[in-house]
């Protein structure tokens, strides 16, 4: 059996799916795959040759959990609550080629694709539909470990593709399908700072919205319009302000980068241009008020638009990983200019998702 997942970028709502705003997300060209057949044991051995390592352990043995994170154990624990039984166990290779620590969704493809693998090798296949993939690796990735995240990775790689989606007042998952060109996916090559990022755009953040909503219970962060947030700048420091108009702003950039996404192919060069600006409008404002870039990313990204791409963003949690543009003309050209500028750069397109291979 052979499975394999995509990474992905996040097009809009960067830093804004933990307050319970939509975000759309575009699954990439850059995979990890699981192969594996059944043994005679109870015995599970994964091969991860891109890492020079090999896991192993029994499936007598996968509770309690051995060390962080405990991926390829907790995901079949969660099967098995869910009804899925394992008599046998399996000799397993984990490849790939989606960048690690950049923010381009690695650990959650791998969880997906390793739940993908183990539900068709089970005993009793349900053959779960990519959707309920994807709520099946966010459980043993996020719940499990008690970790704080959302559904964004584990929904985009399992569905694959691009799509918007919302988690308040429910999960909602809907599919866009535009034509589009190239993307370059730049790696800066450097670690994310996940926790010192977090600390600011997710914590202050909350903060942010708690005070505001205690002196004027009528604020809503779904709804309440730039033009109303004059009201709140003596509750607030101006660093605190900017913070709070930034995340209204890439609110209403998600809005409208929906919208052009759903109208994609009517006229191309104007699509193509406008997808671009709003990318970088987003951009900016995780730059300027959250904070996420790097003097290496910018670099980066300024090459890349001055060689010709159309606009881009920083991408995932941010403070190091990875940055793209949309390039989907001179994109060799724009690939070679954020190598110039020190980093490491993969031509990508929108790919589709969870895929599996009888062997």
């Amino acid at each position: 059996m052979l499975v394999s997942t995509p990474g992905r970028i996040c097009l809009f709502g960067e830093h804004q799916d933990y307050l319970g705003l939509p975000v759309v997300a575009a699954a990439i060209s850059r995979r990890i795959q699981v192969e594996g057949t059944h043994r005679d044991d109870q015995k599970v051995v994964i091969n991860l040759p891109d890492l020079g390592q090999t896991v192993e352990f029994s499936l007598e043995n996968t509770f309690p959990y051995t060390k962080e994170r405990d991926y390829y154990k907790s995901t079949i624990n969660v099967l098995k609550r869910k009804g899925s039984a394992f008599s046998r166990g399996f000799d397993c290779t984990v490849r790939g080629n989606i960048p690690i620590n950049s923010g381009t969704s690695s650990s959650s493809a791998l969880v997906v694709t390793w739940a993908g693998f183990l539900d068709r090798m089970s005993d009793n296949p349900f053959r779960y539909a990519p959707k309920e993939i994807g709520e099946i690796a966010y459980l043993a990735e996020v719940p499990e470990f008690g970790e704080p995240g959302g559904m964004m990775d584990h929904y985009s790689t399992a569905i694959g593709n691009i799509i918007y989606l919302e988690s308040v007042p429910e999960i909602r998952v809907e599919a866009l399908t535009p034509k589009l060109g190239a993307f370059v996916l730049g790696d800066s090559l450097e670690p994310k700072d996940t926790i010192g990022i977090l600390a600011r755009c997710r914590y202050g953040m909350e903060a942010i919205i708690r005070k505001v909503s205690d002196a004027d219970p009528g604020f809503d962060i779904f709804r309440t319009s730039q033009d109303e947030l004059g009201d709140y700048r003596k509750l607030l420091s101006e660093d605190d302000f900017a913070l709070l108009n930034a995340n209204i702003e890439d609110r209403d950039l998600l809005k409208a980068g929906k919208q052009v996404l759903q109208q994609a192919g009517a006229q191309a060069e104007a699509f193509d241009r406008t997808l671009g600006e709003l990318l970088y409008r987003h951009h900016t404002n995780l730059r300027d008020y959250k904070r996420t870039s790097t003097p290496k990313i910018e670099r980066m990204m300024d090459a890349a638009l001055t060689a010709g791409a159309l606009g881009g963003k920083i991408n995932g949690s941010g403070g190091g990983g990875c940055m793209f543009v949309y390039a989907p003309e001179k994109t060799r050209e724009v690939a070679e200019a954020i190598e110039k500028a020190g980093g490491r750069s993969h031509i990508i397109e929108v790919d589709a998702g969870l895929r599996w291979s009888e062997q």
